[in-house]
C-alpha cells in the first residue's frame, strides 16, 4: 500500500516548495504525485524529491481541462491508494479593474482558484487515509476583505477560505484536517503573471514573504490541525480587524494609501 502526496502548481513558487518541505519532514515514504502546466520544472522537482528518499510521478496538466480529473481517479482507483496529503497550491490572479480585464481571463481565474480544486477535494477524499489524511488549500489574505482591482481573485480565495473551514468541519469524524493557508504577498512568480496589465501596490511590495517561511508555518499549523494559517504579523492584524471593522472603512483606508503612493 503506497501513500500518497499530491501536490498541484508543483512547478514553482508555493507548491513546489511544499513537495520539498514535505519530503523533508515526512517519516514515511512517500510516492508525491507533482501535477503542472511546465513539464521541465517538475522533472527537475521530481530529481529533488527521489534524492531525499521519495517516489514521485509527474502529471503534465493544465487543471483548467476536464481530462485531468478523469485519469487522477483512474490513478487512484487502480491500486486503491491512499492519500497523505492533498495540496491544492495552483491558482492565479490578475490585477486591474474588472471592466478592464478580459472575460476569459478572469472565468479562467475561477475555473482554477475554486472549481478546480474543490473538484480535487471531492474527487480525493474518499482515498484519505483516516484520521492521518491532510489537506492543504492555498487561499490568500485577499481572502479577508474584498479587494477593488483584485476583485475576482479576492472574491476566489474567499471561497477557498470559507469553503475549507467548513470541510474541515465536515471531516472531524474521519479524523482527515483541511487547512486553509492566508499568507499576504509572497515572493514567487505569481506577481510575474498578476502584473501583466497593472502593478501591485507600493505596500504590497513592501510586506512580501519569503516562500519558505510562509510553508514551514503552513506545514506546522496543517500538523497541528488548525483550519487556517496566517503568516505575519501585519497579516494576522488584517485578519483580526477585517472581522471587525467595516468593509466601506476598509476602502477608505486602501484609498488613502493609494493616494499617498501616487504622490
Amino acid at each position: 500500500m503506497k501513500y500518497i502526496a499530491i501536490i498541484t502548481g508543483a512547478s514553482s513558487g508555493m507548491g513546489r516548495e511544499m513537495a520539498i518541505q514535505l519530503a523533508k519532514l515526512s517519516k514515511v515514504e512517500l510516492e508525491f504525485w507533482l501535477i503542472a502546466r511546465r513539464k521541465n520544472r517538475i522533472e527537475e522537482l521530481h530529481d529533488k524529491i527521489t534524492q531525499l528518499g521519495h517516489q514521485a510521478v509527474c502529471i503534465e496538466a493544465d487543471l483548467l481541462y476536464d481530462d485531468i480529473f478523469s485519469e487522477l481517479e483512474s490513478r487512484l482507483d487502480k491500486n486503491r491508494h491512499r492519500v497523505l496529503y492533498l495540496v491544492n497550491a495552483s491558482g492565479f490572479g490578475k490585477i486591474g479593474k474588472f471592466e478592464q480585464l478580459s472575460m476569459e481571463e478572469q472565468t479562467d481565474m475561477l475555473e482554477l482558484n475554486v472549481v478546480a480544486l474543490m473538484k480535487l477535494c471531492r474527487l480525493v477524499i474518499p482515498y484519505m487515509v483516516k484520521n492521518h489524511g491532510k489537506i492543504i488549500n492555498f487561499a490568500s489574505a485577499a481572502a479577508f476583505v474584498p479587494q477593488p482591482e483584485f476583485t475576482v481573485y479576492a472574491a476566489s480565495k474567499s471561497f477557498v477560505l470559507s469553503f475549507s473551514r467548513a470541510l474541515n468541519e465536515e471531516l472531524t469524524d474521519k479524523g482527515i484536517t483541511v487547512t486553509a493557508i492566508c499568507p499576504g504577498p509572497v515572493k514567487t512568480e505569481f506577481f510575474d503573471i498578476a502584473e501583466e496589465k497593472s502593478q501591485a501596490k507600493l505596500y504590497k511590495k513592501m510586506l512580501m514573504a519569503n516562500p519558505k517561511r510562509v510553508v514551514k508555518k503552513a506545514i506546522r499549523d496543517a500538523f497541528t490541525g488548525k483550519d487556517i494559517s496566517v503568516y505575519g504579523l501585519s497579516m494576522k492584524l488584517l485578519y483580526v480587524f477585517s472581522g471587525i471593522l467595516p468593509t466601506e472603512f476598509v476602502f477608505s483606508v486602501i484609498r488613502k494609501i493609494n493616494h499617498t503612493g501616487k504622490q
